[in-house]
């Protein structure tokens, strides 16, 4: 009962932790990545489609990227899409691809990445101490039951708070290199 518990726990934490590395992979730090036009959708034929669904993504150079789509026809709805995504990236068609080139960034923008930052790296606190608190719910409910001791319930816990610990100090070390490199100039 209680190793299941466990597991579900670690589980959860370790998917918070995976969601917060791919919500960071869209804060832009200045270098391309294709993870920037992540959550970009294409009216493609009258439905929203996600952008790596109708073009390709590359990243020639540390300042560019090259999007191209896979119909010539899609150029025009591909470049209002990451227009009006509001990056701050202005598309350059050359009739075969858009062009991305990636500015750099101001001080101030720098900063408010890192405000954004810090409050993905909050919400994801948030979920692994939600976890951690459903495991210990769990644990509990089991106790009374009479399913497991008393004494194996709090050894248990004491395993959730650890877990707990391990994950918290894992994203302020993903969210301390995130702050790095966004701000290195």
């Amino acid at each position: 009962m209680s190793d299941e518990v466990l597991a579900g726990c670690e589980e959860n934490m370790q998917a918070s932790v995976a969601a917060f590395m791919r919500d960071l992979a869209t804060i832009r730090a200045g270098k391309a990545s294709a993870a920037l036009l992540d959550g970009i959708s294409v009216d493609y034929y009258g439905t929203p489609t996600p952008l790596n669904q109708v073009a390709t993504i590359s990243t020639p150079e540390a300042r560019l990227l090259v999007v191209q789509p896979w119909e010539k026809t899609m150029l025009a709805p591909v470049s209002k899409a990451i227009q009006a995504a509001d990056l701050g990236l202005n598309p350059q068609d050359d009739g075969a691809v858009l062009k991305i080139p990636i500015p750099k960034l101001n001080e101030d923008r720098r900063k408010e990445m890192v405000k954004l930052a810090h409050k993905m790296a909050e919400d994801s606190r948030v979920s692994v101490r939600g976890a951690r608190r459903e495991a210990n719910d769990s644990l509990k409910k089991a106790q009374k039951a009479s399913e497991i001791s008393e004494d194996d319930s709090r050894r248990d816990q004491d395993k959730v708070q650890k877990l707990h610990d391990r994950y918290v100090a894992e994203i302020e070390e993903i969210l301390k290199k995130k702050e790095t490199e966004v701000m290195e100039v």
